[in-house]
């Protein structure tokens, strides 16, 4: 099987270069970063949480962030003809749109969206029948969350302006705080980046497929643009996306059926196959795109072990095994398989951390070091601090000290695991939902052993641990790669980084805040969902503890296992065809709904690789280039007017 994925496409790797000889980010382009990110984090906010709709940070690739890209390479394409001076080089348009991804991961689904709500969730849902007040209200710190519901009427009811003074004085601590712990998370991440970094890029050479289109968007403009292949793409996927987004304002007009379809229960009606009446074809062409940019055998192995997932359904139903609770536990089998990518992401790497250590150590000198956006010392020391300042806010909050330092060690392996992931595979979707720290912690002691405050604080961290389809770790190493390929300085793209981390955290908090009190967030589902989420099953671990769950903890391990095999047997054979990373990345809730737009970019690229070689991959790839970006100019411009107009425009969720 071809293992071929993006090389056709990419611009040739530079040689490696000192600092000295790499082109500056000038503060005019960190000025426009800057500028666009509180307008992006009010884009995201009104379409995701006010709307439900669009949803640009479901996928690994945010089409939000490559339609700001591409109008941004469309107005520089013109001032380099009538104002050359003024126009921005490749780098500083990555940087740019490197700007813009970090903050849209910020203001996601599973970073800003789940924490904010969380803040006055129990306070205004707190009931006589839930019993939240004798449970755990009394464990939320004050500084963390607000009680007074008069405060939070405005939030939840609408109607009202966040720019009051008392509002502002009641949400300032929580804010504050909150804002700094995410900053804190995500510069420990970026140092992880920073020591990581030549081990991913330049000695293993990770192929990074998300920033294909990005790269030759920026850095190939006039051949991009003059490709026929790219603009038929792209204007087919425009031109169904606007289509079907025209069935809102024309509820009588058909659609093309190319959003996700509940199939199974048509196809499978009776025992055991019923168990597959859950599965849903979808074929959206920017899905399909960037499935094409992945390497075959993770495509196969996405959509093959997807059904492996759904026959285990079929196999329980057969056995009748569906009154264990349960079985057969695949957010378990999930934990353990994504548990396992972060340490095997690890022991690829160990030579290089242990030249790091050594370095930092005084042991071992790296002569071009000044290549690194800051030295290995800064890099680890930023690391060692920052860890240290989550385990004291968690303890501040209340939690255990071991608890914290385990939870954190835990945490660890998950953006690891996710970065290595895309830097290497690109895979199209990363949610691991409910694989966080807290389940292995609970399974293992178990949720009578670990308290009710503990629990409490446990519940408040949930914001980052949820899920992980908007992580922003990834971006922060994908913009160091940028940089290296449009040879940019890497110490400018770090402060481009710290800049969107900083800005961009505010911005989400700000933007979801004034979207709050003028739509009221009681009616938003997605609001209200995210916040209780947390909040119900802190309710369960309290009024029925548990202990030990070793059954749990076996499936866990059984994951890892399986894991860890998988890799054994694929570093043995050149010809397996199963991918270890599919197996855990396969399970999740947005795969479901994708699976298949995978299968068909498996069958095109297998195709075209078979019959028509490298030139045909190089021609179609243009093609799915054109297909990721039609797509994503339609959904922006429907996600623009939704923002404009103060309605649900667009095709929906993926």
């Amino acid at each position: 099987m071809h293992r071929v994925s993006v090389s056709d496409l990419t611009p040739a790797r530079p040689k490696a270069r000192s600092a000295a000889t790499t082109r500056p980010i000038t503060l005019k382009a960190m000025a426009v970063g800057v500028a666009l990110i509180p307008l992006n984090a009010y884009w995201i906010i009104t379409t995701e949480v006010v709307w439900y709709s669009g949803h640009p940070t479901v996928v690994s690739l945010f089409f939000n962030a490559v339609f700001q890209l591409f109008a941004l390479t469309a107005g520089n394409m013109a001032l380099r003809r009538i104002a050359p001076r003024v126009a921005l080089h490749d780098g500083e348009l990555l940087a740019i749109y490197s700007m813009v991804g970090i903050a849209s991961a910020i203001a996601s689904h599973d970073l800003a969206q789940v924490v904010v709500p969380q803040v006055g969730h129990a306070a205004w849902y707190a009931t006589p029948e839930n019993d939240w007040a004798r449970l755990f209200t009394h464990h939320l710190p004050e500084w963390l969350t607000i009680s007074d519901r008069d405060l939070l009427a405005g939030f939840y009811e609408g109607g009202s302006s966040f720019y009051r003074l008392p509002v502002i004085r009641a949400w300032l601590p929580s804010a504050t705080a909150w804002c700094g712990f995410i900053i804190v998370l995500l510069l420990v991440t970026l140092c992880f980046n920073v020591v990581i970094r030549r081990r991913w890029t330049e000695q293993e050479r990770l192929a990074y497929p998300v920033i294909q289109l990005p790269l030759a968007l920026v850095s190939d403009t006039p051949t991009f643009f003059a490709s026929r292949a790219m603009w038929i793409g792209c204007a087919v996927a425009f031109g169904l996306e606007m289509y079907n987004g025209c069935n809102v304002l024309l509820p009588a007009l058909p659609r093309v059926p190319v959003a996700a379809q509940r199939v199974g229960h048509l196809l499978f009606t009776e025992q055991p196959w019923s168990a597959l009446s859950g599965i849903r074809l979808s074929f959206y062409p920017f899905i399909i795109g960037l499935g094409f940019f992945i390497p075959l055998d993770l495509s196969f192995s996405l959509w093959f072990f997807y059904l492996a997932w759904q026959a285990q359904g079929v196999i329980d139903a057969a056995l009748g095994l569906g009154g264990a609770p349960g079985f057969p536990y695949p957010a378990e089998q999930k934990a353990g398989g994504l548990l396992a990518l972060g340490a095997l992401a690890l022991w690829s790497s160990r030579r290089h951390l242990v030249d790091v250590v050594a370095h930092v150590a005084g042991n071992r000198r790296f002569s071009d070091e000044d290549r690194e956006p800051v030295s290995y010392r800064a890099a680890v020391g930023g690391l060692v601090v920052g860890s240290a300042a989550l385990v004291a806010f968690a303890v501040a909050a209340g939690m255990s000290l071991w608890l914290a330092i385990a939870f954190f060690a835990l945490y660890a392996f998950i953006p690891i695991a996710v970065t290595r992931l895309r830097a290497e595979l690109g895979t199209p979707v990363h949610d691991f939902h409910h694989t966080g720290p807290e389940q292995l912690l609970t399974m293992s002691f178990g949720t009578r052993a670990i308290g009710a405050r503990n629990s409490t604080v446990m519940s408040l961290l949930w914001f980052f641990v949820r899920a992980h389809r908007g992580a922003p770790a990834p971006h922060q190493l994908e913009g160091l790669k940028m940089a290296e390929q449009t040879r940019t300085s890497s110490r400018h793209m770090l402060v481009a980084v710290v800049l969107a981390v900083v800005v961009g955290t505010y911005a989400a908090f700000w933007a979801y805040l004034d979207l709050a009190y003028r739509y009221g967030m009681a009616d938003s589902w997605v609001s209200w969902f995210l916040g209780h989420e947390a909040h119900s099953r802190l309710q369960k671990w309290i009024t029925d503890p548990t202990g030990p769950a070793p059954i749990r903890l076996l499936f866990y391990a059984l994951g890892a296992g399986f894991t860890f095999t998988l890799a054994a047997v694929r570093a043995r054979f050149v010809w397996w065809p199963f991918h270890p990373a599919a197996y855990a990345a396969s399970g999740s809730w947005t795969m479901g709904q994708l699976w298949s737009c995978l299968f068909v970019s498996w069958a095109i690229k297998g195709v075209a690789l078979r019959v028509g070689g490298r030139p045909a991959h190089a021609v179609i790839g243009r093609a799915m280039m054109g297909l990721i970006l039609g797509e994503a100019t339609a959904r922006s411009i429907w996600g623009l007017a939704s923002v404009a107009t103060g309605l649900p425009l667009g095709t929906g969720k993926w």
